[in-house]
Formats: C-alpha cells, structure tokens, sequence
C-alpha cells in the first residue's frame, strides 16, 4: 500500500508542478505547453480513478464493487486514456508545423485552433467511453462475476459474456482500428515528414535542436503506446491474472508517473521553469517568517 501511495503522489505533484510551472512562467506560453498541461491535467485524472480506490480495497481487505461503480470506473478510465492519446497525437502535429512549416506556425497554432483541438479530443474521448459503455451492458454478466484485475478493465469486462458476441466483437475491432491504429498511424506519419525535414537541416546543430524539441514528446508516445499494447496482448495471449494485473499497471500507474520526469529531465526550458517555481516555494515561507508580522525583519 505504501508503494503505490508513493506513486500515486509522485504522479500527481509532478504533474501539477509541470502545470505550475508552465501557467506561471511567460516563455512557456505557447501551444506544445498549452497541450503539455493538458496531458498532465489528463495522466492526473487517469491515475486517480484506479489508484485511490485500490488503496482503499487494500485496507477495507474488500474488493467488491457495484455495476454502476465499475461501469463509472471504466468510462471514466477510458476518457482520461483516450485524452493522453488524442492530446499526444495533437502535441505530435503541434511538432510537425514547428519544423516543418516553422513561418506559418504562428497562424495554424493559433489560440482558437488550439482550443478547438482540445474540445475535439474531449469529445472523442468521451464518444468512445459511452460506445465501450454500450457494448459492455450488451454482453456482460455482473451477477456475481470476478475480474483479475485491480481495477474495471474494459477488456476484461468485455470477456464476462452470457450471449453470442459476434457483433460485439466486430464493433470493438473497428473501434480499435479507429482510437488506436489510426492515430498512431498519424503520429507515426507526422514524425516521419519531421525527421525528413530535419535531415535536409544544413548545420548539425540545427538538426540537434530540432531533434531536442521532440525528444520528450517521442519517449512519452513510445512509453504510452507500448504499455498500452501490452495491456490489451496480454489480456489476449495470457490466462495468467498476475501478467495481465502487470500489464495494467504499467499501463495506468507508472506512465502517468514518469511522465514529468521525462519533460523534466530532456526538456531545458521546463526544468528552468520548474526550478524557479521550486526556489519560489521553498524560500517564501522563509521570507514570510523573516519579514512578516512578528519576524525577525520586522522594524521596530
């Protein structure tokens, strides 16, 4: 238990630092921190639905749930995961107009753009939490059903059928093709015609710094898409509950963790923003003890 408290406020106060910092630092007031917090907002929300409740079924020794619970869990799960997805593939193409068409990024990444793709992969999101909704309450049995997971997983929900599912498991390919091949498909495609425009850069240095600005993007998508994958392989290709619970944490505990370490640490300009906001709210207590009513520096 205290493993996983650990995590899970390691997760959330580095991910409202990265917030902090980028809100109160002007130089980051550009669209890729715009979307940053937003995908920080979402790793937040994606952590806090599963974690606190297993910390509470590890006290209670309790680990029963109500359909209406377990069915909130799961959507709520599937909006905060669909967000990092769809907020990746935006962050992707916010890479593609900074190198690719860097004299016209100004007026394709304007405020209003920006904010349209927001509310569009919100609502996405959320279309796609309500469909897996639908097609659970279809198929499944909850009467007295067990899942060998610490948290309602949605293909495992998928798995508790009492009919024929054959329809059922068409609609779920489909929509697998379409969240999960497609953008990364179009993450893939946007990085290609980025390396491609990097590599024709005349100066080494250029293609340095080119490569630095998505390096911490590229790590993030190659960790979220890869434990993601193995979540739904092993639930797949795996009887054994211990391999998939596995997969599953991996998947929705320690990436949204080592999310902020990995903007932290390969991106300069957050990790000067963060160390500001840090200095800050280390010394203003200090200063408020030495300077205010009844401190030290108080004149007489």
């Amino acid at each position: 238990m205290i493993l996983f408290l650990s995590m899970y406020l390691v997760t959330v106060l580095g991910n409202l630092l990265i917030i902090l910092a980028a809100t109160s630092d002007s130089h980051l007031h550009t669209p890729i921190y715009f979307f940053l917090c937003n995908l920080s907002l979402a790793d937040v929300s994606f952590i806090s639905i599963t974690v606190p409740k297993m910390i509470v079924d590890i006290i209670t020794h309790s680990t029963v749930i109500s359909c209406a619970g377990c069915l909130t869990q799961m959507s709520l799960f599937i909006t905060s995961g669909r967000m990092d997805d769809f907020i990746l593939i935006v962050m992707a193409y916010d890479r593609f107009v900074a190198i690719c068409h860097p004299l016209h990024y100004q007026v394709i990444m304007n405020p209003c753009c920006c904010g349209i793709l927001l509310l569009l992969s919100f609502v996405a999101s959320l279309f796609n939490s309500l469909l897996f909704n639908f097609m659970v309450l279809q198929v499944t049995c909850f009467k007295r059903a067990e899942i060998s997971n610490f948290f309602c997983e949605p293909t495992q929900l998928l798995n508790l059928t009492c009919s024929e599912t054959l329809r059922s498991d068409i609609v779920t390919y489909i929509v697998s093709i379409i969240y999960g091949f497609l953008p990364l498909s179009g993450i893939l495609f946007s990085y290609y015609k980025i390396v491609s425009s990097i590599l024709r850069f005349p100066s080494p240095g250029g293609r340095y710094k080119a490569f630095s600005t998505c390096g911490s993007h590229l790590t993030v998508v190659c960790l979220f898409y890869g434990t993601g994958i193995g979540v739904y392989l092993s639930s797949a290709f795996f009887s054994s509950a211990g391999k998939v619970a596995l997969a599953s944490l991996m998947y929705s505990v320690v990436t949204p963790m080592l999310n902020p370490f990995i903007y932290s640490l390969k991106n300069r300009d957050m990790n000067r923003a963060m160390c500001i906001v840090f200095k800050k709210t280390v010394l203003l207590p200090t200063l408020c003890y030495a300077f205010g009513p009844g401190g030290k520096g108080q004149q007489t």
